[in-house]
Formats: C-alpha cells, sequence, structure tokens
C-alpha cells in the first residue's frame, strides 16, 4: 500500500527542496493553504479547498534534511490511516530527481484518492521552479 512517484525536474536541488518544504511555496503547486514549521517536529496543517467545503490535514514534519529530504506525516485521517509521505531529492546532471513516497494506507479507496491526488498536482511543480 505505497504510492511511488519519480520526476526529474530541470531546478537544483536546494531550489526543489524549498519548493516541497516551505509552506510559502507548497501552496503554489499543492495545497491552497499551509502553515506549518518545516523542521523535525514542526506542526501544522494544510487545507484543500473543495466543492463541498474547506478540507483540513493536520501534519507533523518527520524529517528535515537540505537540500535532500522532507517528510512529514498526515495526522488525521477518517479511516485511521498514518501516512507518511517523503520527498527524495537527488542531484542529476541537469537539476534534480524528486522521488515522492507515501505509506501507511489501510485501504485502498484512501490510496486511489491519494494516487489521484499527486497525478494532478506533481506536474503542477515544475512550472513554478520555472
Amino acid at each position: 500500500m505505497t504510492i511511488e512517484r519519480e520526476i526529474l525536474i530541470d531546478a537544483p536541488p536546494a531550489t526543489v527542496y524549498t519548493v516541497v518544504s516551505d509552506p510559502a511555496h507548497i501552496t503554489t503547486w499543492w495545497p491552497d493553504r499551509a502553515e506549518f514549521s518545516p523542521v523535525p517536529g514542526g506542526e501544522g496543517a494544510i487545507e484543500f479547498e473543495t466543492p463541498d467545503g474547506v478540507v483540513v490535514h493536520r501534519l507533523t514534519v518527520v524529517d528535515a534534511v537540505p537540500p535532500r529530504l522532507f517528510s512529514f506525516r498526515w495526522t488525521e485521517h477518517p479511516d485511521g490511516s498514518d501516512l507518511l509521505v517523503t520527498f527524495e531529492i537527488t542531484p542529476t546532471a541537469t537539476g534534480s530527481k524528486l522521488l515522492l513516497v507515501e505509506t501507511g494506507f489501510r485501504t485502498d479507496a484512501v490510496r486511489e484518492d491519494h494516487e489521484h491526488g499527486w497525478n494532478h498536482f506533481l506536474p503542477r511543480l515544475e512550472p513554478v521552479l520555472r
């Protein structure tokens, strides 16, 4: 019950790290609002506006190792899943490789929902970096 996505980005690892870890930048490609401290143990929330209203997800930062690793746990999921999202960034000859891994799903329905979400949001990341 894991999601893995890998993308190549024409930007240096430090820039990619900032855009996946800093609440001021993360909202340019992913949630509508974000407020958290991007350090290990940092807590906060991200919010998505949906047709049914605002959905709030609490999160806790697990690892923050610039410019190569940022991870957090989604701390509130109705099905009881304890989801861990990890962004691993490695340098390439032309920029960076970003590996997203999300684990901890209890149901296929939640995993499929998150797969759909990452398929929508991850392509929005690279244009922000141009």
